[in-house]
């Protein structure tokens, strides 16, 4: 009975999440209240099963890049990167796509699509060109960018703490394969809208009279927010060494900048997106209660029983599935409910794990390319897109998005068979 209601409870919530009818914060806590609720979990349970982690280092980076961006330093990026493309937009485009896969890499892809759209907006309307392009290749790149690192998007920060895989290690397996297909992406990309980005002469000359340097409004904060973020990214590297978990890391970085500001927290608290955090919280509960009556453990074992315990064969299910379940839903409530699925199969079958946490990495990054749902980073663009006047709408990102994710998981299929399987 109880079985069959903790299925109920996840599955209604899942269908919510995915109509879009009902915030999926909203959702998420209701659901999580449910199990709690009709006796499937204990509140000590519920809390238990929040990964602390994981919402430490959302928050701590959250934080860091909120009080950072007052500074200007990324506006000022981006409008140097304009003139570095010398007012000519199939250039421009390229250097935002690759500034924008490198800034997903180095903070997050949500915080970056948030910085750079608007100015590849502004950029677009002195080109006198549409922005269409700017969007969906920010999109796609900020997922392949975020991919390379522990902290460049959230399915990641989820399996890292999960599997206790460190910066360094993420970045040394995710980063030659974020790297190849970011790549392939841009070229495929220039060849796609090379005939849409033509701009005049004027036009032009209107983005090379951008300046840069006006853009940095606040330089005292722009050192401050360069010395932490640096000091943030190189404890990353070293955290296993430290025996510092990346929440502490970035916890610890927001409170230095915190002090350092010397302002009142509160407006900086605002920056934190507090509804994906609360997201979290009730995703983590939901799976809790899953995982509580056995519902995972028999997925596993069903799993392994398809695959006949063939550890190559469960990889690349696990690879292909992760990637189309992450284009019809979100990626991030996906890997929550996969990763105690996995840690079931290795108790199961006893094989090695390390393949098949990198499979799900992989399938849900690139996955969530696929369609406007697939991330969270697509939503977002999305929204900002129809603000502007410039729908996106759900077939034609697909038309160019669905061909270019697929090419991305046949190279990182080739890879997972090289690197892991061989």
């Amino acid at each position: 009975m109880i079985f069959g209601i903790a299925i109920a409870i996840f599955a209604v919530t899942y269908a919510l999440i995915v109509s879009e009818k009902v915030h999926r914060t909203v959702v998420a806590l209701s659901g999580a209240a449910l199990m709690i609720i009709l006796g499937i979990l204990t509140q000590e349970q519920a809390v238990e099963g929040v990964d602390f982690n994981t919402l430490g280092l959302l928050i701590g980076m959250m934080l860091i890049v909120g009080i950072a961006k007052h500074s200007g330093m990324f506006q000022y990026v981006a409008l140097t990167t304009a003139k570095w493309g010398q007012g000519r937009p199939v250039k421009i485009f390229l250097l935002l796509c690759a500034v924008t896969a490198v800034f997903s890499a180095l903070l997050d892809n949500v915080t970056t699509v948030l910085l750079i759209v608007p100015v590849a907006i502004v950029i677009a309307h002195n080109l006198n060109i549409t922005p269409k392009p700017f969007f969906i290749g920010a999109i796609l790149l900020s997922n392949l960018g975020g991919a390379a690192t522990l902290i460049g998007d959230p399915p990641n920060i989820l399996i890292g703490s999960a599997a206790d895989i460190d910066f360094t290690s993420f970045l040394t397996n995710m980063g030659p394969l974020s790297l190849i297909c970011s790549a392939t992406t841009m070229l495929l990309l220039y060849f796609w809208y090379r005939k849409q980005l033509v701009t005049t002469p004027e036009a032009q000359e209107a983005v090379m009279n951008f300046k840069p340097k006006e853009a940095i409004t606040d330089k005292k904060l722009l050192i401050k927010s360069l010395i932490v973020i640096g000091l943030v990214l190189l404890s990353f590297f070293f955290h296993s060494w430290a025996n510092l978990e990346p929440a502490t890391i970035a916890m610890a970085g927001a409170a230095l900048l915190l002090l350092l500001t010397l302002k009142d927290p509160e407006d900086h608290l605002k920056d934190v997106e507090w509804p994906t955090i609360f997201f979290f919280i009730g995703l983590f509960m939901l799976v809790a209660g899953l995982e509580h009556v056995g519902a995972l453990e028999l997925l596993a074992g069903k799993l392994l029983d398809a695959t006949g315990g063939n550890p190559t064969i469960t990889t690349l299910v696990i690879l292909w599935g992760s990637a189309v379940a992450s284009a019809i839903i979100d990626n991030i409530p996906f890997v929550a409910t996969m990763i105690p699925l996995i840690k079931d199969i290795g108790i199961l079958s006893g094989i090695s794990l390390m393949p098949l946490w990198w499979a799900l990495a992989i399938g849900a990054d690139i996955g969530g390319n696929a369609t406007l749902v697939g991330a969270s980073a697509n939503v977002i663009v999305s929204g900002m897109a129809e603000k502007e006047g410039h729908r996106i709408s759900f077939g034609g990102f697909m038309k160019v998005a669905a061909p270019l994710t697929l090419i991305s998981m046949l190279i990182a299929t080739a890879y997972v068979w090289l690197r892991y399987l061989n």
